[in-house]
């Protein structure tokens, strides 16, 4: 789904991306910021999964790749290595896999793991299904950057849907976001938009046009999910391009 809303005011544009590029990153690399621990969660959670699928394309066995996930962010939280990103030198997304190739690399060099120690930060990660998950990859020729591009997309895709499925929830508009989905990730067409809209108790226009807002909205959301992991406004539209390249090519 290509994001089409934009604004033609280039001021306004920058006034409103300062408010969100890299914000949870700059809000996690700050430990004087009472956001600091939510935004280290955020981040992640975001980004396990995607730095677990690299190391497992990468030769990794499954322990092997948690134990070093579950260090990599020990690391990154107790020695501050999110305080260093630029967002004026690129996209969050390779600076964190620099920082990971980097522990890596060291990891292996003392081949033991990371003491811990310092500041104890506790993550909650949700990995348990983590080696399910891969094992239904199809990952086979894909080298180990790509994969992680692959689901990193993937992940801000669908961070994106369950966004907007809480506002359709709180708004009372289930229905219409299940239709939406079933129809934009071609997994079936749910019910036919004559059943649906008289099942809303509304006409077809109407639904047609319900479905129109919803979609702006879904293209709202990742466009700011996606400014949060880049430095220049003018990139938000390249990274979404690339996001839904390397999701339709693997």
């Amino acid at each position: 789904m290509a994001p089409e809303d934009r604004t033609d005011d280039p001021t306004m544009s920058a006034r409103l991306f300062a408010t969100t590029h890299w914000s949870v990153v700059l809000s996690a690399g700050h430990h004087s910021s009472p956001d600091c621990q939510a935004a280290l969660e955020q981040l992640c959670r975001t980004y396990w999964y995607p730095l677990y699928a690299y190391l497992r394309r990468s030769g990794h066995h499954e322990a092997d790749a948690q134990d070093l996930i579950q260090s990599f962010f020990a690391s990154l939280i107790e020695r501050d290595w999110v305080a260093t990103a630029d967002p004026a030198k690129g996209r969050f997304r390779s600076f964190l896999l620099v920082c990971l190739k980097r522990f890596v690399s060291v990891e292996l060099q003392k081949a033991q793991a990371l003491k811990r120690g310092g500041r104890q930060v506790v993550i909650s990660l949700d990995d348990h299904d983590a080696a399910e998950r891969y094992a239904l990859e199809n990952v086979a020729a894909l080298a180990p950057e790509l994969v992680f591009d692959r689901r990193w997309a993937i992940t801000l895709l669908e961070r994106a849907w369950d966004l907007l499925r809480a506002e359709c929830e709180e708004a009372g508009k289930l229905p219409l976001f299940a239709h939406l989905k079933a129809v934009q990730t071609e997994v079936g067409q749910d019910r036919p938009q004559e059943q649906l809209a008289a099942d809303l108790k509304l006409t077809e226009a109407a639904l047609k046009s319900a479905l129109f807002r919803l979609r702006g909205r879904y293209r709202k959301i990742l466009r700011d999910e996606v400014a949060q992991t880049v430095s220049d406004p003018r990139d938000v539209d390249d990274e979404i391009r690339y996001l839904l390249k390397v999701v339709s090519d693997c």
